[in-house]
């Protein structure tokens, strides 16, 4: 299944506990942040909080909360981006990048209307991507992706720009969770 290989490569690359002091998420185990273990019933030490629980997680708040086994039905590429971006940043900020992405591609609206940004995937989103990749055929995902790419490469950047002390984590952003 392509969520347990999502899941399962965020999670070796995320690794085990860190603490980092320009890390405004604070401990983190697996990539999951004590606020989030604690908001999902965990109440122990974060060096101790289980790979099993921090996937458990994942696919609940981060594929299937955020709609992106829908996604990954119609664009199984875009789908492993936005899992990735949403661990990242937010399932509300990935889902956005999507949203303007089809909208800056959809010329206009004339290819079909342009949706409302607000950071969900539901019906509207749905139908646009499906309208998009059947117009713009096997090459769309690929441009959808990269526009996707774009958005959050700027995203980085005016990170460390508007706080200085991300740029700790900036070169490791760009390395490892674009292309």
């Amino acid at each position: 299944m392509m969520i347990d290989d999502l899941i399962h490569a965020v999670i070796d690359r995320e690794g085990g506990y860190s603490n980092h002091p320009a890390d405004r998420g604070g401990a983190t185990r697996w990539g999951i942040t004590e606020a989030v273990a604690r908001a999902n019933g965990y109440a122990g030490e974060m060096r101790h909080f289980a790979r099993e629980a921090a996937a458990a997680i994942y696919r609940r708040i981060y594929w299937q909360r955020p709609r992106l086994d829908d996604v990954a039905e119609r664009a199984p590429l875009i789908a492993a981006e936005l899992f990735d971006t949403g661990v990242n940043m937010g399932p509300a900020v990935a889902t956005g990048f999507l949203q303007r992405a089809l909208n800056a591609l959809n010329r206009g609206a004339r290819d079909y209307p342009d949706v409302l940004l607000d950071g969900r995937i539901g019906p509207q989103t749905l139908a646009a991507l499906d309208r998009f990749l059947v117009i713009r055929g096997a090459a769309g995902e690929t441009v959808l992706l990269k526009a996707i790419e774009a958005l959050q490469g700027e995203r980085y950047l005016s990170l460390a720009e508007r706080r200085p002390a991300n740029e700790a984590f900036l070169y490791g952003w760009l390395a490892n969770r674009l292309g």
